[in-house]
């Protein structure tokens, strides 16, 4: 193969000649596989010197994701990233490790009783909240055809500003979709006008625990009590669906008396993301049903792999099991106080955020991380047609700082808001570096004498 020009720069990687060995390409293709290898040496550095363009984990606060664990769960990490979580004929100890976690979770969140509750690890909270919906459409087609009728046409109620993993599960499942649209009144679902969504197709609610938007908690009492009303009026039982991928790690540890999980009766399912508030790295999620009536049978396959016969319900099939075993790593090492202290000081550092923020005359708070420690605010009304949040998260990602602004669902999509996002890791120190930034380039802004040029256009954002 002739070696590769120069100026085909945009397809080729290049391998700098302080690590180029003698006989080696210097460039090697991005998109076809070369007819010879390289030395493990000099790959290792082409991948390394390409990764070096992303972003710094510590001053992403537009991610929930977790970006840091401690050297002995990297080790544990080390030690099992081959284990494979769909083969627990091999791997046993794993799969125990697995229902050690959920069980766990079932008792965080008041099942009535852990031992008879049943859950599953999965690659994330979008498969959690996959399977959530999928048990709520089974049952409801079972209690349909029990009552000789139609199985055509179910719906799921969840608010406008619901995370896009909802989106996909009515779109690829045949769910019709009904919004409940925030507004400046209702800023979240709450239980308003939900009669006028519910009928006799409705398969459940779902309810967030941290909306992705802003960070708020859906009062999922409200909702509740909202469901037995109609259900007294018109007989429809309603159940929710509990959408935890933040709050449910956050809300056990900081708003104890708060009544969102197991004890109402009506929630039968909470998923949430382990690699968030879970502080596990990235991906795992877990989602766990009250109790094993809730979640039908007929979802669930047994699988003779391996030499070995197993109960799987999940969208994927091989996954790797070493996150599942650091979530265990985690609730052994820190136990329900050392969570307690770390989710309360990511509060801590979003309510400093939020209160130096507040106070600029540029902007009103949407919340104030008083929920999970996430926030928003937008620009004060009138207070400038010269820059826009758009042009401040541009000045701030030029001082390394990525901190998104973008549209609010529907009803509201002409307002703007900026967020932050409060991980472990994100220091005090940090935060009060970060808020003087902002002060000097809202500064900076509010000088401008005429409106910064080529307008920003962005789309939803979807974290």
């Amino acid at each position: 193969m002739p070696e590769p020009r120069r100026s085909d720069h945009t397809d080729y990687v290049a391998v700098n000649p302080i690590f180029s060995r003698p006989g080696e390409d210097s460039v090697a293709s991005k998109y076809t596989l070369e007819p010879d290898g390289m030395l493990p040496e000099t790959a290792y550095q082409i991948v390394h010197d390409e990764t070096m363009l992303d972003g710094n984990a510590r001053l992403n606060l537009a991610t929930f994701v977790s970006t840091w664990m401690d050297d002995h769960a990297t080790k544990l990490y080390t030690e099992s990233f081959d284990k494979n979580m769909i083969d627990k004929d091999e791997y046993p100890q794993t799969a125990a490790i697995e229902t050690y976690c959920w069980r766990i979770l079932a008792d965080l969140w008041h099942s009535p009783s852990p031992k008879d509750a049943i859950g599953t690890s999965t690659i994330g909270s979008s498969e959690a909240c996959m399977l959530g919906g999928l048990a709520m459409k089974r049952r409801w087609q079972h209690a349909r055809k029990a009552a000789g009728k139609s199985t055509e046409k179910p719906n799921l109620i969840m608010s406008s500003a619901v995370q896009v993993c909802w989106e996909k599960f009515c779109n690829y499942w045949d769910v019709e979709a009904r919004y409940v649209p925030i507004s400046e009144e209702h800023r979240t679902l709450d239980g308003h006008d939900l009669d006028k969504y519910v009928d006799e197709n409705t398969i459940g609610v779902i309810a967030i625990m941290g909306v992705t938007y802003t960070g708020m908690y859906e009062p999922v009492l409200e909702i509740s009590k909202a469901l037995d009303a109609i259900q007294e009026k018109t007989g429809l039982d309603v159940p929710i669906h509990v959408d935890g991928a933040s709050g449910a790690m956050i809300a056990p540890f900081l708003q104890p008396e708060l009544e969102w999980d197991f004890r109402l009766p009506r929630v039968h399912s909470i998923n949430t993301s382990a690699h968030k508030y879970g502080l596990v790295y990235p991906g795992l999620g877990w989602v766990v049903w009250r109790s094993q009536d809730l979640l039908p049978d007929d979802l669930v396959f047994k699988v003779s792999y391996l030499g070995g016969s197993m109960p799987t319900f999940a969208l994927n099939f091989s996954r790797p099991g070493a996150q599942v075993i650091l979530q265990f790593y985690l609730f052994l090492r820190l136990g329900h106080d050392g969570y307690r202290a770390i989710q309360q000081s990511s509060q801590d550092v979003a309510k400093f955020l939020a209160e130096g923020i507040g106070k600029l005359d540029a902007f009103e708070l949407w919340n104030d991380g008083s929920d999970i420690p996430v926030f928003a605010w937008r620009l004060a009304e009138g207070h400038t047609s010269n820059w826009t949040l758009y042009d401040l998260s541009d000045r701030l990602r030029g001082k390394g700082w990525l901190v998104p602004a973008y549209p609010m669902p529907d009803d509201l999509s002409d307002l703007t808001v900026q967020r932050i996002v409060v991980r472990n890791g994100l220091s005090m120190d940090l935060a009060a570096n970060l808020l003087r930034i902002i002060e000097e380039e809202t500064a900076f802004l509010d000088e401008l004498d005429s409106p910064m040029p080529r307008p920003r256009v962005t789309e939803g954002f979807h974290h």
